[in-house]
């Protein structure tokens, strides 16, 4: 990670990350992170680049070096009636809200902006290169993830441990198997799919 951000003293950026778009089940999740440069944390990255073991490991140290830090989710029912994109951006609004310290300005991974009167930024790829947005993605994905571990132990027979909610294989054939559970997107066509096939037997 070489891009490097010139930040007057006092001057506080939030770098803001999502997690957990694309899965067929369970919430989305956003991160919002504002670092202490006189503290920089070595090994930040995009989330998927990293082992949940070096998120793990990753995740107290973002928490005690930062400035400010807060996750925030929107639900599965959210994301059935707004769309997962606007369950996304009102994640990440939620997120940037709970921060304890109100930053300048906000850059926001990805190319979409949610409601702020702050002034933020979109990056594109920009978990990569940006250290608050990679510590924002790496909260976000643990957060999401120890979720998904949770409901894997109401519902072993989807192995959520596994996958965390994305449309693999195995959780495919399980949504065939078992049909949808309460915490399934039913806006998502698998599982639209599933739901229509049941209630049409």
């Amino acid at each position: 990670m070489n891009y490097q951000l010139s930040i007057p003293s006092g001057f506080f950026i939030a770098g803001v990350d999502e997690a957990g778009r694309g899965p067929l089940a369970g919430p989305v999740f956003a991160a919002a992170v504002i670092l202490n440069h006189e503290k920089p944390i070595f090994g930040l990255d995009d989330s998927k680049k990293l082992t949940a073991k070096r998120r793990e490991v990753l995740m107290p140290i973002i928490r005690e070096s930062a400035i400010a830090w807060a996750v925030a989710e929107a639900s599965v029912t959210e994301i059935d009636s707004l769309n997962i994109l606007q369950a996304t951006l009102l994640a990440m609004q939620r997120a940037i809200a709970k921060l304890s310290v109100i930053p300048h300005h906000v850059l926001i991974d990805g190319d979409q902006l949610p409601k702020l009167t702050l002034p933020q930024e979109a990056i594109i790829g920009g978990d990569q290169i940006i250290p608050a947005i990679s510590a924002a993605s790496i909260l976000a994905k643990v957060c999401r993830d120890r979720v998904m571990l949770d409901w894997d132990k109401i519902y072993p027979q989807y192995g959520f441990a596994l996958h965390k909610g994305y449309g693999t294989e195995r959780h495919l054939a399980a949504l065939q198997q078992y049909g949808a559970t309460p915490i399934h997107r039913c806006s998502f066509a698998p599982v639209k799919n599933v739901m229509s096939v049941t209630t049409t037997k």
